[in-house]
């Protein structure tokens, strides 16, 4: 999602892969919009969430995305990596490019809260906006060791196949037990069994081997995820919504269960299904312009969609008064398109702003480097961006928290983009695929565009 356009050597673009990603984002900005229920009274900003509703919690089957968004990854991660002459500058070029957007966000959301309590803006609500403008950077810290492991998970695809993700599974099924019957924390470790196991859905995507025989097959495909999802929520200690709910015992994402692996396996064969359609429609001029520029920016689209959505609810809720009518109600419905179509501007003016970090040219991010330093920068940037997902930009009781976290994020930053002299060398032990010349100058043309 977040990285290259998906592109196989010798065989062009994906348009599958793309338009996957596309939806995706555009999935994960709107059910972000449309969520929140805000009313703001004397100073102080109460929220709630739509998809709470009752019988709403099947939305969210469709609507929670991160299982395709992994997938989509994998897929464009695997057809880079196959092509890589070095280990270690595909995963530098990987971080890097990862990482770059993240410092604007990071340099105006260190500031803007302080900024605007000094103004006399009341203390509760910037609390919360500076929280929620972090919160998302959580998908990026897996992101970021998902990249790192990729060498890993790509020879380990080569030599046992289907069974690594068996083996993911049984994992992430071992840990939901150890986390229900005796500490909640243990299903942390689910951020890596369950992604890693999406992640290597995408190899096999780009390896072909999904290949569907007919569309029959792959419907059969998505009624057994959604089926297993289905009985798991019904016979087993898992919630029905796919996301957390305000007040909800336990959450099927933070941290994920064993649950997105069935969910995984729904979604997959219902895009499979829908794989004719989609790529008729990614065929047309105009949704291929689209796909395009949205191809150069998913990060930006990504990072910023919250800070957009913090500044039509500043506007509307904490500036006018505004209060969220009851999700569902004919004035929801009337209201929606505003509230999405304001958000939607303030967003492609943040994107306008900022997606020449994402775009721009990067040097320094082509040599070789020791792969104990790119190790180094995938752990000091995962950390960091987990520390800010938890606290968000500003912490009353910690203040110099987010600061430690920002310095760690841009401590990994500056290790993948030190200078070397250093010749990129072929990793022995890592099968390469030859590119062809036109195949490379089309790489270099895509890393130049933050593809």
């Amino acid at each position: 999602m977040l990285q290259t356009p998906a592109h196989s050597p010798g065989r062009g673009r994906d348009s599958f892969i793309d338009v996957i990603r596309a939806l995706c984002v555009l999935a994960v900005i709107s059910q972000h919009w449309l969520m929140p229920v805000l009313a703001y009274d004397n100073g102080h900003l109460s929220t709630g969430n739509a998809l709470a509703s009752p019988g709403w919690w099947i939305v969210t089957w469709l609507t929670q995305v991160m299982p395709m968004v992994f997938f989509a990854g994998g897929a464009a991660n695997f057809f880079s990596f196959r092509s890589m002459k070095s280990v270690n500058t595909w995963l530098r070029s990987r971080i890097a490019r990862l990482l770059v957007p993240v410092v604007p966000l990071a340099a105006v959301w260190l500031l803007l809260p302080h900024a605007l309590i000094g103004a006399g803006v009341p203390e509760q609500p910037v609390l919360m906006a500076g929280k929620i403008a972090g919160q998302l950077l959580w998908f990026l810290a897996v992101y970021v060791l998902v990249v790192a492991l990729t060498p890993v998970m790509f020879t380990l695809y080569r030599r046992f196949g289907w069974r690594v993700i068996g083996v993911l599974a049984v994992c992430a099924l071992a840990v939901d037990v150890l986390r229900f019957e005796f500490s909640p924390a243990i299903g942390f470790l689910n951020a890596l069994f369950v992604w890693l196991a999406a992640h290597q859905f995408g190899f096999h995507y780009a390896d072909g081997g999904l290949r569907m025989r007919s569309g029959w097959v792959s419907a059969g495909v998505a009624a057994v995820g959604f089926g297993l999802t289905a009985a798991a929520v019904f016979f087993g200690p898992y919630p029905a919504s796919m996301i957390g709910m305000p007040g909800a015992p336990v959450s099927n994402m933070s941290p994920p269960t064993a649950l997105m692996l069935s969910l995984t396996v729904g979604q997959l064969g219902l895009w499979l299904t829908l794989k004719p359609v989609i790529t008729r429609f990614a065929e047309r001029p105009m949704a291929t312009a689209v796909l395009q520029w949205c191809g150069a920016r998913f990060m930006t689209l990504y990072l910023w969609h919250m800070p957009a959505l913090v500044m039509t609810a500043g506007i509307a809720t904490v500036g006018l008064g505004f209060a969220t009518p009851t999700p569902g109600s004919p004035l929801w419905f009337a209201v929606a398109p505003l509230w999405v179509g304001v958000s939607g501007f303030f967003l492609v003016c943040f994107t306008r702003i900022f997606g020449r970090f994402e775009f721009g040219r990067r040097s320094g991010a082509a040599s070789e480097m020791s792969l104990g330093k790119v190790v180094l920068a995938a752990v000091l940037s995962a950390g960091g961006l987990l520390g800010l997902a938890a606290q968000g930009f500003i912490s009353p009781g910690n203040p110099l928290g987010p600061v430690l976290c920002v310095t760690l994020v841009v401590a990994g930053l500056l290790v993948v983009r030190e200078r070397s002299t250093r010749k990129a060398a072929v990793t022995p032990g890592i099968r390469t695929v030859p590119v062809q010349p036109a195949v490379r100058r089309g790489a270099r043309v895509l890393s130049r565009q933050g593809g």
